[in-house]
């Protein structure tokens, strides 16, 4: 409620809903044992100046609104008073505001906003003791029925009638249609406890549960509702996406002894001798010692890794367009689908930044002393323009770039590590560390990888909100979107960059032998494992997806909360001996309690770990069809986690109003449609599918795949080695050609070591399957989108015949009002239509007069107008203007005018 640092708003959590008893605690309660505490607010008292008797007031000069007297009573209630122009408020501490004037003027503040709070309606209590030591203040308030029902009304909440009816909405007029039986329990909050919620909710015994999302929305608002509802919608659907990626990788396993590629690598009697890994200090070596590689890489490059890349990419659209259907189910059962959205208060920031412009206007102004801009001044001033913002904008545009270059910076480091450690392990003289370069070289490169993208994200997420205070955006929405597209852009790049790299870029650059390219004119650019680079991808996309989760999304969740609590705790405990004794001797308040949490920080965080597991599941997954399973694991560990936190850990946050889950949608969306695009260059580009088609329709001779390996292996001249290239000591001197992964002419060529027409074949191929690929999955999902209605049949039925029952109420009101006119008029003798006082009769609505069969002027031959019944409220307030001239204006009903009364109801 309150910004800018002079108030911190406590919810209070554990909310009882009547009057304590004996024996019970009454610190839900004000100190009168009756009025419940609603909301607590707390302020830290830096310096305690003096202490005065309750009698003294502090004066203090109101701002034009409000232009009455107030006084704020410490039991919480309010006396008005003639006055303008100054509040008196009855406060404990008398603060002396020439001894520390910004202490002065946070006071200051603090009584205008308990003044504006008191003239709401609202009523408070203060704790009045005071010590000499800073001290957290605390204030209770209590919202009394008045104010409930006057919100009620504002926002237009449904509530029960006494009648079986559609739920109207709730107004103050009409408060004895409602079902109210207690206004102390009318508008609940008892299903809101959190020892509810705890139980049924935040404990991993009950992970095997459904999530009680209207009792999370209840408690704690729709906004953290929908979330919970999303990610409990996105759990439940990575249950099928796990099922089948377990599925593929058991075809792997069940597959790997048949696979032909591999048994040709792993038979030594086709004797392939490679060439060097590194220049100088490598040897030779023989194709059959990367066998393990070889079918370690069968088990995620085979046939069925297609059809679970478009199996994903139909899920990704079905994913979403479930949560549609759920989240308007949501919208109709939580009552939103008539919310509009409404303007949002600007900024306490934005607003200084404005007044101080129009400060520095003034003073120009005075300056030059020209009235004639004064109008000008004032007008211009009115909202900040992109001047104002320049700067800011500039900052954001040369960090973001700052940061995308610190990211790849990091990337390239790690490529640096590699290589040198790869080329100072080969020259080791231990016969088995040469033989566990690449495992070694691989894994730790992989483990700095995340060592240094959990740093970077805990770097860009401060930097993010930094850059988008610069922006100065007006409402809490606009700062709430800008860190959103800020945030996910620089932890996107910080968690993808490694894997795009190792996807696409690694071994693409590393050139040939003889021609080979160098980093620092020392040290060879990596190539991809004789297997391809697909199992280097999936190694890296599986550690840094499952220790990015425990890591940062569990541990750093259970932890940093905790050790945030223990800092304030420790903090706390620098206070006297009697204060200790005191507090030892009198128990602590709920409030007290709930201030030692960690306040709330938004959704943000929270939704952005589910994004980017998101993407762990959906962009690389063609690479890793075990990352569903591992995504469903966690996610059920981390329902329960965030769940335990938000209801232990965590103040109590706002309850905020919403209708989807905003911009988060929309990243999604795009997120499914970027995923297609990089499936389908994964599966082209990085493994080997695409190749072994080629070969068996193209090439092979018996339509097999045997001979892939040979096919795939071009041809190098050893005496082609340039100066210091070849090996110096090699235990096979005697060969004189060597094989390396690529489609090049042999040396006894013309056109030795170009591309052969083979490379150019695979790689017409290979763009013709991201095109075809592409089309047919966007197409697809197309076709899931449009099969799948957005809003669920039972909801439509229900929305049809509430529409028809409110129309049957309506026609049913109104008729029933037609008659009770017709009863009244008929009760009397009235004159006939020739008396000359029926042209007098016009306080009778002209709608009722026509539907009577009245023709309109007086004259029968005249069409008559079809409109509705005039209500009765209407009719009496035009009768009671004229009593005296009643019984003359009275108008006489037939029964043949009954067709006209049907036309007009």
């Amino acid at each position: 409620m309150a910004k800018g640092g002079y108030f911190e708003e406590i919810k209070y959590l554990d909310l009882n809903t009547s009057a304590p008893q004996d024996g019970q605690s009454s610190c839900q309660f004000f100190s009168d044992g009756r009025r419940k505490v609603d909301y607590v607010l707390v302020f830290y008292q830096r310096k305690q100046i003096s202490v005065r008797g309750g009698d003294r007031l502090h004066r203090l000069s109101a701002p034009p609104h409000p232009p009455h007297r107030l006084s704020v009573i410490s039991n919480g209630t309010g006396q008005r008073s003639a006055g303008d122009g100054e509040v008196c408020v009855d406060l404990a501490v008398e603060v002396e505001l020439e001894a520390d004037p910004a202490e002065g003027e946070m006071v200051l503040i603090r009584e205008e906003f308990e003044a504006r709070l008191l003239e709401a309606g609202l009523e408070m209590e203060r704790d009045t003791e005071v010590r000499d030591q800073p001290v957290c203040v605390f204030t209770r308030l209590h919202v009394p029925w008045q104010v409930l029902s006057r919100e009620a009304e504002f926002l237009k909440i449904k509530v029960p009638t006494k009648k079986v009816r559609p739920p109207p909405l709730y107004s103050r007029v009409c408060v004895c249609v409602f079902n109210i039986t207690s206004k102390d329990t009318f508008f609940d909050n008892a299903t809101r406890s959190r020892i509810l919620l705890h139980d049924e909710w935040a404990r991993y015994g009950a992970f095997y549960k459904y999530q009680p999302v209207d009792l999370i929305r209840k408690y704690f608002g729709e906004k953290i509702g929908l979330y919970f509802a999303w990610l409990g919608v996105y759990t439940q659907l990575l249950i099928p996406a796990s099922m089948v990626g377990i599925i593929v990788f058991c075809y792997g396993c069940y597959t790997v002894d048949m696979d032909v590629p591999s048994l040709e690598m792993c038979d030594k009697q086709q004797n392939f001798t490679m060439c060097p890994l590194c220049d100088g200090v490598c040897d030779y070596w023989h194709l059959s010692t990367a066998c393990g590689t070889a079918r370690a890489s069968h088990l995620f490059d085979n046939p069925a890794t297609v059809f679970f890349a478009i199996f994903m990419s139909l899920w990704v659209a079905t994913f979403l367009e479930h949560w549609k259907r759920r989240q308007i189910s949501l919208n109709h059962s939580w009552d939103l689908t008539g919310l509009e959205e409404e303007e949002d208060h600007p900024r306490p920031k934005y607003e200084t930044i404005l007044l101080q412009k129009r400060q520095m206007m003034r003073n120009k102004e005075k300056k030059n002393e020209k009235k004639k801009k004064k109008k000008k001044i004032e007008t211009g001033v009115e909202k900040l323009t992109w001047r104002d913002r320049l700067p800011g904008y500039l900052i954001n545009i040369s960090s973001i770039l700052f940061m995308f270059g610190l990211t790849f910076s990091a990337v390239f480091g790690v490529i640096v590590y590699r290589i040198v450690v790869s080329a100072l392990m080969a020259m080791s003289p231990d016969p088995e560390t040469k033989s566990n370069v690449r495992v070694t070289v691989t894994a730790t490169a992989v483990i700095i990888n995340l060592v240094v993208i959990l740093i970077l994200d805990e770097i860009y997420g401060a930097v993010a909100v930094w850059l988008t205070e610069l922006e100065i955006p007006r409402t809490e929405s606009n700062f709430e979107q800008h860190l959103i597209l800020k945030a996910f852009l620089l932890k996107f790049m910080n968690a993808y960059a490694p894997i795009f790299y190792v996807a696409f870029f690694k071994g693409r650059f590393a050139g040939r032998p003889g021609d080979y390219v160098y980093v620092f004119n020392d040290y060879r650019m990596e190539e991809c494992a004789p297997g391809g680079c697909l199992i280097e991808l999936c190694i890296q996309l599986s550690i840094i997806m499952v220790g990015k989760q425990l890591i940062q999304n569990n541990v750093f969740e259970i932890g940093i909360p905790k050790l945030k609590k223990l800092i304030r705790a420790w903090k706390g405990k620098g206070i006297s001996l009697e204060e200790r004794e005191e507090q030892r001797a009198r128990p602590p308040q709920q409030w007290n309690l709930d201030y030692t949490l960690v306040p709330f920080e938004g959704l943000t965080p929270e939704y952005m770990e589910m994004i980017i597991q998101f993407g762990f599941v959906s962009l690389f997954v063609a690479s890793f069809p075990l990352a569903p399973l591992f995504a469903l694991l966690n996610n059920v560990i981390e329902i329960r986690l965030d769940a335990k936190k938000f209801v232990t850990e965590l103040r109590r946050p706002d309850a905020v109003q919403a209708k989807d889950i905003g911009i988060w949608y929309n990243i999604l969306s795009g997120m499914g449609k970027f995923s297609v695009i990089i499936n389908a260059f994964v599966i082209s580009f990085t493994s080997d599918f695409i190749p072994r088609l080629v070969y068996q329709y193209m090439y092979s001779q018996t339509g097999t795949m045997h001979g892939f390996i040979d096919h795939t292996l071009s041809h190098f001249n050893v005496s082609n080695f340039r100066p210091g290239n070849a090996p110096t000591s090699s235990y096979l001197s005697e060969t004189t050609v060597c094989r390396y992964k690529d489609y090049r002419e042999p040396p006894w060529s013309a056109e030795a070591y170009q591309f052969s027409k083979t490379y150019w074949a695979v790689l017409a191929a290979r763009l013709a399957f991201v095109i075809l690929f592409q089309n047919l999955v966007m197409f697809l999902s197309l076709l899931v989108a449009w099969v799948i209605p957005d809003v669920p049949k039972n909801i439509s039925e229900q929305l049809k015949r509430e529409k028809t029952l409110l129309v049957d109420v309506f026609l049913r009101e109104e008729k029933e009002k037609f008659h009770l006119l017709q009863s009244l008029f008929s009760s009397k003798d009235l004159p006939s239509q020739g008396h000359p006082d029926t042209a007098h009769f016009r306080t009778l609505p002209l709608g009722l007069s026509q539907g009577l069969g009245q023709p309109p002027g007086g004259e029968g031959g005249e069409s008559r107008v079809r409109c509705r019944a005039a209500s009765f409220s209407q009719f009496t307030r035009q009768m009671s203007m004229s009593p005296s001239n009643n019984a003359g204006r009275q108008m006489s009903m037939s029964p043949s005018n009954d067709a006209a009364r049907h036309t007009a109801v």
